[in-house]
């Protein structure tokens, strides 16, 4: 046995253990009792303290000083276990499980103070979960940038003021976008209630013609749908809404996207280091392609206005025209999961000022309701009517993700990369997603993304993919080309 082989045997054991502690989060999400929160807490704050002690092992460190890569996945290998060794390395135990503890206390208080619309409730527990972070960003940053810090645990190598940059080339376009489209006259929009059977059936179908595996899978509900796992145990929630079924289908064709990455990286990897999504980046990459590129085309919903047809007789939308205009409405609304995707960008730009600014230390934790409805008001032109539908309405920073949001928007960008790409590279795709046959997307996809998990650096996988740098145009000319033939801009 080498160095390197103690290290991997060693790590395996890291990663399978690190793999239960996300399954406590699933459980806590779908199935744990109200009541059991408290206890819930201590478990993972229990789970964070032994994986913090497994990843700053003296063994590990005298491993890495010892082993030698001999091919490139032995030096991915390498390169990802050293740099957590490092930021672990920085961050005390007992700060580890606090944040665990706190975080895991504050998504239950957070549901309930939406649920109720109640902030004052929501906030001290909020103020302390920053404050974790701000120390967590303190130790990480050893008087480097305290958001950069906390932006590498989702993004590795990205920094604030290059996102900043991309983002500020993206934001006129998309405002100017959506002011011509507001101007117009709106399409069509869904009426009536839809059964939640129905609804959850033909998500069912949807996945599965999305490729996930569900012999390796399954689907829950949640209030907040997401994804959970890698390798072959890999979970997704969705959500119904009785009048609006596209909440469903699209919130479960979004995390198919991340899910099927999980399960169509290379078995070679299984518990491994490479064994999941190199970054969120790429990771929203998959779920936005999955969702709009492919999801949203012209050429797939017409094949699913023939799956709703079937499922809930006619429900009002008389072509597959008028339900591809429906699908892709650009309307007025306050919630950043339910936003089309003109102003999907604009919601997640907010967020990403915001966050920078509560971890620097300008923005206070109390006056973070009043910041959201100002800046919502100037960026969409109308007031947030109650807080679930503002500063209320995000899972994310009550589970201390701060760092998390902007790779929702970059993530956008990768994929208006990647479409391009694809689209060359599958000239007949269409002609598939006119049968609801998504294959030849999802296996280009597979080939030059997923399969590689995290063999390369995430900028390094969509250069590769793409075969362009990434940047923001081809997006907005996407967007731009997609939303001016809907709209006869």
């Amino acid at each position: 046995m080498t160095a390197y082989d103690d290290l991997m045997a060693f790590q395996r054991d890291t990663e399978a253990l690190s793999q239960v502690a996300g399954r406590l989060g699933w459980d806590q999400e779908t199935m744990m009792a109200e009541g059991s929160a408290p206890q819930r807490a201590e478990e993972h704050a229990a789970m964070a303290s032994v994986l913090h002690a497994r990843r700053i092992d003296p063994r590990v460190g005298d491993w890495l000083d010892k082993a030698t890569a001999t091919d490139p996945v032995s030096a991915a290998n390498l390169r990802h276990i050293q740099r957590n060794y490092d930021r672990t390395m920085k961050v005390p135990a007992d700060l580890a499980a606090e944040i665990a503890k706190t975080t895991s206390l504050a998504h239950r208080i957070w549901a309930q103070s939406r649920s109720d619309d109640d902030v004052a409730s929501y906030l001290p527990v909020l103020e302390k979960v920053v404050g974790l972070r701000q120390q967590e960003a303190n130790a990480l940053a050893a008087g480097g940038d305290r958001y950069d810090a906390l932006l590498n645990n989702y993004e590795p190598g990205a920094t604030g003021a290059e996102i900043a940059a991309m983002f500020a080339a993206l934001r006129p376009g998309l405002v100017d976008l959506r002011a011509a489209i507001l101007d117009q006259p709106k399409p069509q929009t869904l009426t009536g209630i839809f059964d939640e059977a129905a609804q959850l059936a033909l998500s069912t179908k949807l996945a599965l013609a999305f490729g996930y595996d569900l012999n390796k899978g399954r689907i829950d509900k949640a209030v907040h749908p997401f994804s959970s796992g890698s390798g072959i145990d890999v979970r997704i929630t969705t959500r119904t809404n009785p009048s609006d079924p596209f909440n469903c289908f699209y919130s479960t064709i979004h995390e198919v996207g991340h899910a099927a990455y999980e399960q169509n990286i290379s078995a070679d990897y299984l518990l491994t280091p490479l064994g999941g999504g190199v970054s969120m980046g790429v990771h929203e990459s998959q779920s936005r392609i999955y969702e709009n590129q492919i999801g949203r085309s012209r050429a797939f919903t017409g094949w699913l206005y023939g799956q709703m047809r079937d499922a809930f007789g006619d429900f009002g939308i008389a072509d597959e025209d008028a339900f591809y205009a429906c699908v892709n409405r650009v309307s007025d609304g306050f919630i950043r999961t339910e936003a089309d995707e003109v102003q999907y960008n604009l919601h997640v730009l907010m967020r990403f000022d915001m966050e920078r600014a509560l971890i620097a230390g300008d923005l206070k934790v109390t006056d973070l309701e009043a910041a959201w409805n100002d800046r919502f008001a100037a960026d969409f032109g109308y007031a947030v009517d109650k807080p679930s539908n503002g500063v209320l309405q995000d899972v994310h920073w009550s589970e201390g993700l701060m760092g998390y949001f902007p790779t929702y928007s970059l993530g956008n960008v990768y994929a208006g990369c990647l479409n391009v790409a694809m689209r060359n590279d599958v000239p007949d795709l269409d002609s598939d997603l006119e049968r609801g046959d998504t294959s030849q997307a999802t296996t280009w996809l597979r080939e030059n993304v997923q399969t590689h998990g995290g063999l390369y650096e995430p900028r390094e996988v969509i250069t590769k993919a793409a075969r362009v740098e990434p940047s923001e145009a081809p997006l907005m000319s996407y967007l731009t080309t997609k939303f001016s033939d809907i709209y006869q801009l």
